[in-house]
């Protein structure tokens, strides 16, 4: 997974809980509205695309047809616990590790 496709995951799943959350029952109440159920679909689609197939996914998709629990940023929470860890670039392989060790000169005894 590179940083692009998991930054692209976490815009599509929060771009996708706001419009679930906030516009679609502003515009079309009820529960069984296909726009809201296309709309899971893609993102479901575009989920497995971007970051492959994750288990989290699978309970997303699905509280999104419950009517009470479409109102929970599933996507969300399901994208960024894929996604956990990933996406950060990687070291190169011939990095070398250093640290940086100061030392003050030895003193002379005086006895």
């Amino acid at each position: 997974m590179t940083p692009t496709r998991v930054k692209a995951a976490r815009a599509i799943a929060v771009a996708a809980d706001f419009l679930q959350i906030v516009v679609f029952p502003a515009f079309m109440p009820g529960a069984a509205s296909p726009w809201n159920d296309g709309l899971d679909a893609l993102v479901a689609l575009a989920m497995i695309l971007l970051v492959g197939w994750h288990w989290a996914f699978l309970p997303s998709f699905l509280a999104e047809l419950v009517p009470v629990l479409d109102l929970v940023p599933t996507w969300t929470a399901a994208v960024f616990f894929a996604t956990r860890g990933q996406g950060k670039p990687e070291s190169p392989a011939d990095a070398i590790d250093t640290e940086v060790v100061s030392s003050s000169p030895a003193r002379k005894s005086t006895t």
